[in-house]
């Protein structure tokens, strides 16, 4: 099925209706799921800003230490430092558990 001229690129090929101009919504994933974000870049850096400072008081009631990760997962969405930052903190991690089960795994053996 092809599309008519005056509704090219106002609609996706399989018919279903979705308007491509919509504007997208921003999402983090998180664990395998979709947790949406605000869509202003000033609100984002607000939000991840209040997070860190939020976690950094976790020892207070109802505030937590799993505050500070999430802030900087916030952050990295638009911080290309902070991003950088937090994938070498990955990657970091990542090689010392994989080099953890490696170890303890020849030992058993």
């Amino acid at each position: 099925m092809t599309e008519r001229p005056e509704n090219a690129g106002k609609y996706t090929s399989n018919g279903a209706g979705e308007h491509q101009g919509a504007p997208k919504r921003r999402h983090m994933r998180i664990f395998g799921r979709h947790v949406p974000i605000p869509q202003s870049v000033a609100m984002r850096r607000t939000l991840g800003g209040s997070l860190i400072v939020g976690g950094i008081l976790g020892f207070l009631p109802v505030l937590g230490f799993w505050m500070v990760p999430l802030g900087i997962v916030v952050l990295s969405h638009d911080s290309a430092f902070v991003r950088r930052k937090r994938r070498q903190l990955e990657v970091k991690i990542g090689r010392r558990w994989k080099g953890n089960r490696t170890s303890t795994s020849n030992s058993k053996a």
